[in-house]
């Protein structure tokens, strides 16, 4: 494979910033409407934006991105939805690792790589209005392209009807595509965002994917979209029925540990923290899924 995927890497890097774009304003909409409740004396959240960088050995460009993080707003207290669209040679590390999943011949006598995708991780204010993480992206080489990314909820208080509606919105949307995809990624969720040195899943689940290629370009990036679009209806509805619910400071306190939970495994396991530091992106962009207050028992 070659360089020809130009136009393919455009339409990708161009579908995630449309994702964000979406994303942010559903976002400020929400903090706009958040006006009873112990919060609603807070300014309405807005998202600062600032550009990311990736740092290359030589100096010469590597891509970037945005970070987009809101702090401190009615409905939210640390969300943050990320792009970015990077480039250049992995590091020997990073390429035993891609060799190792994928079994891509040829890395180290061609070892550039192009990724982009968008991440998000939304931590709340209110401790009965589930975190979320959700994120998409394309990765390409001169040997492989493939798609990956996923969306699941992290109930620090547990409703099974908020569970369902979110597992039943990320089910229709990859329905879609393939009546076996839903059950497949499901249980790679269930297993991916497992903690084992707690011995228990970090949430409640949803879908998660990775290195996948069809072979047809096109349908993959019609269902990688479709993972995108399915985030909105499955989260949005759950925090407008949750945002409400008045909490108390053991809510707080249990919130504040599942916290915890969430940081334990997004600095110990995540793949996408690991690729992010050892190939010189933003530090700070990719450590942005890490809550803003957590605890420790």
């Amino acid at each position: 494979m070659t360089d020809q995927m130009t136009d393919e890497k455009a339409r990708a890097s161009a579908w995630f910033r449309e994702l964000r774009d979406q994303i942010v304003a559903a976002f400020e909409a929400l903090e706009d409407s958040q006006t009873t409740g112990p919060t609603a004396h807070l300014p309405a959240g807005r998202f600062e934006v600032s550009e990311t960088k990736r740092a290359s050995a030589d100096g010469s460009d590597a891509g970037g991105g945005l970070m987009s993080v809101m702090r401190g707003g009615r409905v939210f207290e640390k969300v943050g939805v990320n792009i970015s669209t990077v480039y250049g040679e992995l590091g020997e590390r990073a390429q035993a690792a891609m060799a190792a999943r994928k079994g891509i011949p040829g890395m180290k006598s061609d070892p550039r790589f192009w990724a982009s995708g968008i991440s998000l991780v939304a931590h709340m204010q209110n401790p009965h209005s589930p975190a979320v993480h959700m994120n998409t992206r394309m990765f390409w080489t001169p040997h492989a392209w493939w798609f990956g990314g996923g969306s699941d909820l992290n109930p620090c208080i547990e409703y099974d009807e908020d569970t369902a509606h979110f597992h039943a919105v990320q089910k229709t949307h990859c329905d879609r595509h393939d009546a076996g995809f839903y059950p497949r990624f499901k249980a790679w969720a269930d297993e991916y965002f497992y903690v084992p040195h707690r011995g228990r899943a970090r949430g409640v689940g949803g879908i998660f994917l990775d290195d996948h290629n069809s072979g047809n370009w096109e349908a993959d990036f019609a269902f990688i979209q479709d993972v995108g679009r399915a985030f909105l209806p499955a989260f949005v509805p759950v925090t407008e029925k949750r945002r409400n619910t008045p909490w108390d400071e053991a809510d707080k306190d249990t919130q504040l540990v599942h916290r915890g939970l969430y940081a334990e495994y997004n600095l110990v396991y995540d793949r996408g923290t690991k690729f992010g530091l050892e190939t010189g992106h933003d530090a700070n962009a990719v450590l942005m899924s890490l809550p803003p207050l957590a605890k420790w028992i």
